[in-house]
């Protein structure tokens, strides 16, 4: 390498190394850990006004959603899809009791959402959520969007059980 060409590489500007996916910025193709489970994140649908996330995980066979809000801190919830049934959005109740567990009401909101990849509702737009907490710490949660209810049973994950393995 002559001379000069040593010296223009020594002023040259350098691309920044891209920076570290964190688990608010992975999406489909990353591979993440959740409770010492390896899962590759297979969908996305954000929600920008509350700064949620609702990531499609799949491991195997086995399909399972993260919930991801920024708050004060960021809290993780992890789901499972339950089978159920309802007609109307103004047919959910404040109250559900299912299997021998009494789901209250927490907190009911709408927003636009974006999704990327595999995610349950394939196409973005308003999304009307309904989160529940039984007296046992269980949660429900309830989306509709163009016409269609998906339901999830889960739990809440602690942060120190969630982190990123490898990002695209």
């Amino acid at each position: 390498m002559s001379l000069m060409k040593r010296i223009q590489n020594i002023f040259a500007k350098h691309e920044p190394p891209a920076p570290e996916k964190s688990i608010l910025t992975v999406g489909p193709g990353d591979v993440v850990d959740v409770s010492l489970v390896t899962y590759q994140v297979i969908g996305k649908a954000s929600n920008a006004s509350r700064k949620a996330t609702m990531l499609t995980l799949q491991d195997g066979t086995t399909i399972r959603y993260l919930y991801i809000e920024e708050r004060e801190k960021i809290v993780y919830q992890l789901y499972s899809v339950i089978d159920g049934r309802l007609d109307s959005i103004d047919e959910v109740p404040t109250t559900i009791e299912m299997d021998d567990v009494t789901y209250h009401l927490e907190e009911q909101y709408n927003g636009a959402v974006q999704t990327a990849g595999k995610a349950p509702f394939h196409t973005s737009g308003e999304q009307y959520i309904w989160q529940f907490q039984s007296d046992q710490r269980q949660l429900l949660r309830i989306e509709w969007q163009d016409g269609r209810f998906m339901l999830y049973e889960g739990e809440s994950v602690l942060p120190a059980d969630v982190q990123v393995l490898r990002g695209t």
